[in-house]
């Protein structure tokens, strides 16, 4: 069977249940495709995690923002966000502050070497996009997508 055709059987809702098959797992499959897009990224930014990579386009996006607000947006945990913060800062391409209302909480600021860092890696991430899409053509990529986002 090629790979297409397993596909298309993953979509297919009237195939009969031939029982527990790893390869038609939801979990399996969307592991691969993680893989697929980890391993492309890894070999266009090899300077930054995409974990590193979201949280500075994040903040690029949102403005500063508290660690666990960050972590948030970025569908990270406490303990996660943290380790990539302090990754980021170490590098310098983020700042931290104690927030002027409640001092226990720490918001996080793109540093000027970290927006250039990120102006310079964002086509890069286009390309790493369309990379991991490029088996699909336009109207399976948005509707991969759209589908993808109704799982979140």
């Amino acid at each position: 069977m090629i790979a297409e055709d397993n596909i298309l059987k993953l979509v297919d809702a009237d195939a009969p249940d031939d029982g527990y098959r790893l390869q038609d797992q939801v979990g399996f499959v969307l592991r691969k495709a993680h893989q697929r897009h980890v391993a492309i990224f890894a070999s266009r930014i090899s300077d930054l995690t995409p974990p590193q990579f979201a949280a500075l386009a994040k903040l690029a996006d949102v403005g500063d923002c508290s660690q666990n607000q960050l972590g948030q947006l970025i569908a990270m945990d406490a303990a996660t966000i943290k380790g990539v913060i302090d990754r980021l800062k170490a590098r310098n391409l983020v700042s931290l502050a104690a927030h002027d209302e409640d001092r226990r909480r720490l918001v996080v600021t793109l540093t000027p070497e970290g927006r250039a860092t990120l102006d310079k890696l964002v086509p890069l991430a286009l390309e790493i996009t369309a990379e991991t899409l490029a088996p699909l053509n336009a109207k399976e990529a948005a509707t991969l997508l759209k589908l993808l986002a109704k799982l979140t």
